[in-house]
C-alpha cells in the first residue's frame, strides 16, 4: 500500500471513530478514563440479573456500558448490602439499578436509566382488602432483603414494621417467595422485575398485589465517590444518557417486558 492511500485510509478511519462519537452525542475528550480496569457488581433480582443463565436487564446494560466506553468492566454477582457497603468504602467502582437516599447520596453518584413503581405482594390468606389494612394488623410480619430501599410511603411503611420487629430479613427473593408461600409472612415488597416469579407456579393463586402510591422512583448506574472522580462521574452520566438517546436502553427493556412498559420505565 503507498503512503498516500495509507494516509488516506487513516483519514478515513478517523473521520468514522469521529462521526461515531458525534452520534452518540459525546466527543472523544469526554470518553471516561479507562487507564484500569473497573469494577462493577450485579445483584440477582428477577428479570434485572438471573444467576441460573447469567443474563438479566442490568447484564445487558453493563455489557452497553463496556462497549460504549471502552472500558473494561470487571463483573461480578455480590448481596445487595455488601454491594453498598463496597460502593461507600471505595472498593468497588460501580453498581446498577440503584435508587438515591440521603445517606446514599454522600457516598455515591447516580446516572438515571430507568424508574419503576413498588408493590406489596400478600398472601391472601392475611385477608388484606387494601395496602393500609397490612400495618394495621398485628400479626402481619413482612419479608425483605437487607440494602433494599424504596419509594417514600413504601419506606415509611417497612421502617414502621422493623421497628415493631415485624420484619423478616433473607439474603434474597426466592427465600422470601417459600417463607410467603409457606405463610411464615405474609407480605413483601416486589418491583415489575419480579412479576415473571410472582405469576409462575403457586403464588399466582395464593398472593394478591397492592400498588404503592409512591410515583416512578429512578433507578441508575451506581458511581462511588471515593473511587470515581466528579470530573468522570460526569463522563459517566453522559455516556448512560447516550445509551437512552439512542435507543439502547429502550431495546434492552423491550427484551423483558411488553413495549408499552418498558417505553414506560425508560421514559422519565
Amino acid at each position: 500500500m503507498g503512503k498516500t492511500r495509507h494516509y488516506a485510509v487513516q483519514r478515513w478511519l478517523c473521520t468514522m471513530v469521529c462521526v461515531l462519537l458525534c452520534s452518540h452525542g459525546w466527543a472523544a475528550d469526554e470518553r471516561p478514563d479507562c487507564v484500569r480496569p473497573l469494577t462493577l457488581a450485579l445483584h440477582v433480582h428477577g428479570v434485572l440479573y438471573s444467576a441460573e443463565s447469567g443474563n438479566g436487564i442490568d447484564k445487558d446494560f453493563a455489557d452497553a456500558l463496556a462497549q460504549r466506553s471502552g472500558c473494561t468492566l470487571q463483573i461480578s454477582v455480590l448481596p445487595r448490602m455488601r454491594i453498598w457497603q463496597l460502593i461507600e468504602s471505595g472498593a468497588l467502582d460501580f453498581s446498577l439499578s440503584g435508587i438515591a437516599t440521603p445517606e446514599r447520596d454522600k457516598f455515591a453518584g447516580f446516572a438515571w436509566y430507568f424508574s419503576n413503581r413498588y408493590y406489596l405482594l400478600v398472601n391472601k390468606s392475611a385477608n388484606i382488602q387494601q395496602l393500609p389494612d397490612f400495618e394495621a394488623q398485628p400479626a402481619l410480619k413482612l419479608g425483605a432483603i437487607r440494602g433494599f430501599r424504596y419509594g417514600s410511603n413504601a419506606n415509611s411503611m417497612v421502617d414502621r414494621l422493623a421497628q415493631a420487629g415485624r420484619i423478616s430479613y433473607a439474603s434474597g427473593l426466592e427465600p422470601l417467595y417459600q417463607v410467603l408461600a409457606l405463610g411464615r409472612i405474609q407480605g413483601m415488597v416486589i418491583e415489575p422485575f419480579d412479576m415473571d416469579d410472582v405469576q409462575a407456579g403457586t403464588l399466582k393463586e395464593i398472593t394478591r398485589i397492592f400498588a404503592f402510591s409512591d410515583p416512578p422512583i429512578p433507578h441508575g448506574l451506581i458511581m462511588s465517590k471515593k473511587s470515581i472522580t466528579l470530573a468522570e462521574q460526569k463522563k459517566w452520566t453522559a455516556l448512560v444518557q447516550s445509551l437512552r438517546d439512542d435507543g439502547t436502553v429502550l431495546r434492552i427493556f423491550q427484551k423483558y417486558f411488553p413495549p408499552a412498559l418498558a417505553r414506560e420505565m425508560v421514559t422519565f
